[in-house]
């Protein structure tokens, strides 16, 4: 039950229909013995999802189904057809999103916000797979990609929102991990905004990025941690600590990385020096844009004396 079939129940004017169909659709995706779905028939299917949010009203139904609907993508056991899935939802929403109006935009943010969660779920239960990352950040950075900085045909509101609910994904999902999860690759996910800041023709994007993004992450990585718990899991660490639990992003300041999880969790401070050294790499490169090189060279080189005042 794929393709026509289930996009058109999906669609369809009645409630009840369209929560039959989520449901059967939620089935249909954690069936593992099912044949990986077409790109036409995956793109019929989420214009079928697309409307059915359309048509959701009420703030509780719009909450629980876009919750659901992000779901989906943990109900499929394969990590490729995952993607692929969320492939479908990230091509479908930057084609359609000029089309919703005023009073349905909040809530395509929303789902928006909780695939964003969802994803960061479904590569932490990959253990941050470096290769199912890179799937995801091209997704984003291609052509016809929310994150793209070259095509102008991508609204840039998605790109400020993404900006905006990113870190606190990211922080929401390592809260809620287990003691088993690897620590968060920060320089491999932040990968797509270090090339929209770089590459982007616009300086509002780029001033977005730096405060809501770049700025606040830093900040929380700069902020000095305990030794004396070192050594526990991450989230007996939060509980631990007082000056951790009071930080911004406790919970993945207590366990990111780099770019290896298998090299384990790495201190925030030395963790911070590490991706200000990789801004200023990229800031470097010829495909940066002259006025965004000026502002991260700008953003590299006040973040390094702070850290010097601060060891002063």
């Amino acid at each position: 039950m794929t393709g026509t079939p289930l996009a058109k129940y999906l669609a369809s004017n009645d409630k009840k229909t369209r929560d039959k169909a989520i449901k059967s659709l939620s089935v249909f995706l954690s069936d593992d013995s099912q044949e990986p779905i077409s790109k036409p028939d995956m793109n019929k299917l989420w214009k079928g999802i697309f409307y059915c949010f359309w048509m959701s009203d009420k703030p509780l139904v719009q909450q629980a189904l876009a919750t659901d609907l992000a779901e989906l993508l943990l109900t499929i056991n394969s990590v490729p057809s995952a993607l692929a899935f969320l492939s479908g939802f990230w091509e479908t929403t930057v084609r359609e999103w000029s089309g919703i109006d005023r009073l349905r935009i909040d809530k395509y943010y929303m789902l928006v916000r909780r695939f964003v969660n969802a994803t960061f779920r479904l590569l932490g239960r990959a253990k941050w797979d470096k290769s199912a990352c890179d799937i995801c950040n091209d997704m984003l950075t291609r052509q016809g990609g929310p994150l793209c900085p070259t095509d102008i045909r991508v609204p840039t509101s998605l790109a400020y929102h993404l900006s905006d609910i990113f870190v606190d994904e990211l922080e929401k999902t390592m809260a809620t991990a287990s003691e088993h999860m690897p620590p968060a690759p920060l320089s491999t996910l932040l990968a797509p905004f270090f090339v929209l800041a770089a590459q982007t023709p616009t300086s509002v994007t780029y001033k977005r990025i730096q405060s809501e993004l770049f700025i606040p992450l830093l900040s929380a990585l700069s902020s000095p941690q305990s030794p004396a718990h070192e050594d526990q899991p991450p989230q007996k660490r939060m509980r631990l600590d007082p000056d951790l639990q009071q930080q911004q992003y406790p919970a993945l300041v207590s366990n990111a990385c780099f770019d290896n999880p298998s090299e384990g969790t790495i201190k925030g401070v030395v963790l911070r020096k590490k991706l200000l050294r990789r801004l200023f790499e990229i800031a470097s490169e010829p495909d940066t844009r002259d006025s965004s090189r000026r502002k991260m060279y700008a953003l590299f080189k006040d973040s390094t004396d702070d850290d010097a005042g601060d060891e002063g």
